[in-house]
């Protein structure tokens, strides 16, 4: 008992000092530390057990059509990561209509692209709806270039060859026009779960082109116009919780992304799934309640023992 009220009592310290319940999050005066090397042992045993327990999910992820990334955000200060199947590109179906965006604040900022009101209600549908057309549009006025110097630029690494690929547009929403396939995989739109949870990571942390372009781009992904896999059961297990997301399905594949904050230190972290199987979007689903587990296991040291 008197551990358990020490480490709540650390939690509140921590959320008094960091600005925590709010995003982007403050900084407090330490360098971001990279995502990739916030790989927590007892977390990525827990997300394994408890994956694999699960018969489809194991043969799934041993054929490497399933991939997960988890991100526990409780504790800004000692932010935790796992992933299953990390590095491993898939085509990814509308949710890397992230990069579009990004690569659209970035060309914004640089004075590259003017900020109409026409162009802010094409980003929202495009994430918030997954507006196909409204995503042609932003490709065509952005240009694939853009979109591949903004993946592949050193500041972010969305998309790096020696690292599996990652995010990456080269294809119209819609049919026709030129493409720009990405060169490993020739995937139109693809993604890897370690680089979209990346991409998540440095947004809540203000660090997408900056501060202010971060907190615009949380606006345009929050309360998310489609209510299905990841958010079909947030709506109601999480009822009051800011969620901010985009997922994608095409034919067998299937992906979803989300940044979950809640108003208290219980649930605040990012998902990442992408699925290759006709039943992707029930799985979506299905894992949510299971990460939530995962991470209350891993809240308090007490409760493993």
């Amino acid at each position: 008992m008197q551990k358990r009220i020490v480490y709540l009592f650390f939690i509140f310290l921590i959320t008094i000092t960091s600005g925590y319940g709010q995003l982007p999050i403050k900084s407090t005066g330490f360098d971001l530390k990279p995502l990739t090397t916030l790989v927590d042992k007892n977390l990525q045993q827990d997300v394994e057990r408890e994956l694999l327990k699960n018969p489809k999910w194991k043969s799934l992820i041993m054929q490497k059509k399933m991939a997960v990334g988890i991100v526990d955000l409780r504790n800004t200060n000692e932010p935790k990561f796992a992933r299953i199947n990390g590095n491993h590109m898939m085509y990814a179906a509308s949710l890397p209509k992230i990069a579009i965006l990004l690569a659209a604040m970035d060309a914004i900022e640089k004075g590259e692209l003017k900020e109409t009101q026409e162009i802010k209600n094409d980003m929202r549908i495009m994430i918030s709806k997954s507006d196909n057309a409204a995503s042609t549009r932003m490709i065509d006025r952005v240009g694939y270039a853009k979109i591949e110097s903004v993946m592949t630029d050193p500041k972010y690494g969305f998309y790096d060859e020696q690292k599996g690929g990652g995010l990456w547009v080269g294809k119209r929403y819609g049919g026709g026009g030129d493409t720009n396939r990405e060169p490993l995989k020739n995937l139109s739109h693809a993604a890897t779960v370690t680089q979209v949870c990346r991409y998540y990571y440095l947004l809540a942390n203000g660090e997408l082109v900056n501060r202010k372009r971060s907190e615009q781009m949380l606006n345009i992904m929050e309360k998310p116009d489609l209510h299905h896999k990841f958010i079909s059961v947030l709506d109601k297990i999480a009822p009051n919780a800011s969620v901010y997301r985009k997922s994608g399905s095409w034919k067998t594949y299937h992906s979803d992304s989300v940044l979950v904050w809640g108003k208290d230190l219980d649930r605040r972290y990012i998902l990442v799934a992408l699925i290759d199987d006709p039943a992707g979007e029930q799985i979506i689903r299905d894992l949510v309640k299971p990460v939530e587990k995962i991470l209350k296991l891993n809240s308090d040291p007490i409760a493993k023992n």
